[in-house]
């Protein structure tokens, strides 16, 4: 069985907290029209902290140093049409960016936000709500989730 690993940035204004967050297409197959932190795949050979980088920049626009990035959540899970078999998606936290945040693939987004870390838009992508609600709290770094039943 294939694991995908995946990477997510949790991006906050350090004046304000306000989290960065862009709403699915409702075209895409996994999560149409859920809101999101920017994340994306892993590809083959890449450090995931690269991958972090990357895709925050083809997303967003946002730029980030790989040392600005503080790992703060894991969710190991399997479930979705994006992620045949299992993932692992690693969540990095930033308040260090540079650039002026726009939703730089409007082909998988149709909105990019900021907004208060303790007042989040639904429907939100629940893989990256609980991990983002765990790093608030201050609580595990580790989740399991997409299995059937799991808790």
């Amino acid at each position: 069985m294939t694991t995908r690993l995946i990477a997510a940035v949790l991006v906050t204004d350090p004046d304000s907290g306000r989290l960065l967050i862009l709403r699915r297409s409702s075209h895409l197959d996994f999560a149409p029209g859920e809101w999101d932190v920017p994340s994306g795949k892993g590809e083959p050979s890449e450090p995931i902290t690269a991958t972090a980088v990357r895709e925050l920049k083809e997303e967003t626009g946002v730029v980030v140093a790989e040392a600005d990035l503080r790992l703060v959540h894991v969710v190991h899970g399997s479930w979705g049409a994006e992620a045949p078999g299992m993932f692992m998606a690693l969540i990095f936290h930033t308040d260090r960016w540079s650039g002026t945040p726009h939703n730089a693939e409007p082909d998988k987004h149709d909105t990019i936000a900021w907004v208060p870390s303790n007042d989040l838009p639904q429907p939100f992508t629940h893989t990256t709500l609980v991990a983002v609600q765990r790093y608030l709290d201050g609580g595990p770094i580790l989740s399991f989730d997409g299995w059937p039943g799991a808790g």
